[in-house]
C-alpha cells in the first residue's frame, strides 16, 4: 500500500495520523493498526476494503433503504423482517396495538423455521408498492375472487363439454356462463354473453 501511495514510511504515517513507530511495527508484522487507521492508509493507496464470502464473492453492506420500525429505528440486523400480517405476535396482552407493515420474529425457533422454508434473505425488506397492510389485504381479496371465478369458468367449460348447459334454473337462480357478469371495460352494461341460454335480467 505504501508503494502504491508512493510515500515514505514517515510521510504515510503523518498523512494517516499514525506514529511512524506503530506503522513500522505493523509493516514488520509485530503490531496492529486500528481499523480506522488501516482504512485511511488503504484509501491513500487508492484501494478499498471488502469482505469476501467462502466463494470469493464480495459481501455488500446492508442497504440503508431497508424498512424501519415505527420509531424510525433499524430492525436488528441478525433477525429477518417480514410483513406484519404474517403471524403478528402482539398477543392478548397487547390487543390494542395494530400490526405494523413490517415486523420480525422474536423467537429464534420461529425465525429458523421460516428460514428452513424460505432460505435466509440477503437483506431486510425494502419498501415497495403494495407493501401496506391495506394493499396486501386488497390483493388477497382480489386473488380469492379471481380463483373463485376461475373455478366457476372451469365448471362451466366442463358442463359445456358434456352438453349439460340446460336452460334457466328458475328455482335456484340463473345459469349465466362467464361473460355475463360485470367486468370493467368489457361488460359494463351487463349484457349477456352470446352463448348464454339463461337471458335473465342481470341488471
Amino acid at each position: 500500500m505504501r508503494r502504491l501511495a508512493d510515500m515514505s514510511q514517515r510521510e504515510l504515517a503523518g498523512v494517516a495520523g499514525v506514529s511512524r513507530d506503530r506503522l513500522g511495527r505493523a509493516e514488520a508484522g509485530r503490531g496492529d493498526l486500528r481499523v480506522g487507521e488501516f482504512s485511511r492508509i488503504v484509501s491513500l493507496a487508492r484501494l478499498r476494503l471488502v469482505l469476501l464470502d467462502a466463494q470469493g464473492h464480495e459481501v455488500a453492506p446492508m442497504s440503508p433503504a431497508t424498512v424501519r420500525d415505527r420509531g424510525g429505528r433499524r430492525f436488528p440486523a441478525h433477525l429477518d423482517t417480514r410483513h406484519g400480517d404474517e403471524g403478528w405476535w402482539s398477543g392478548p396482552h397487547r390487543y390494542t396495538r395494530s400490526p405494523p407493515d413490517f415486523t420480525f420474529d422474536r423467537d429464534r425457533r420461529d425465525r429458523d423455521s421460516r428460514r428452513s422454508e424460505r432460505g435466509t434473505a440477503d437483506d431486510h425488506h425494502v419498501h415497495r408498492p403494495g407493501d401496506s397492510l391495506a394493499e396486501r389485504a386488497a390483493a388477497r381479496k382480489w386473488a380469492a375472487l379471481r380463483r373463485q371465478r376461475e373455478r366457476r369458468e372451469a365448471a362451466w367449460r366442463a358442463r359445456r363439454a358434456a352438453g349439460d348447459l340446460g336452460g334457466p334454473d328458475w328455482g335456484t337462480g340463473c345459469t349465466c356462463p362467464p361473460g355475463c357478469e360485470y367486468a370493467e371495460g368489457s361488460n359494463e352494461d351487463l349484457g349477456h354473453a352470446p352463448a348464454c341460454a339463461c337471458g335473465c335480467d342481470v341488471a
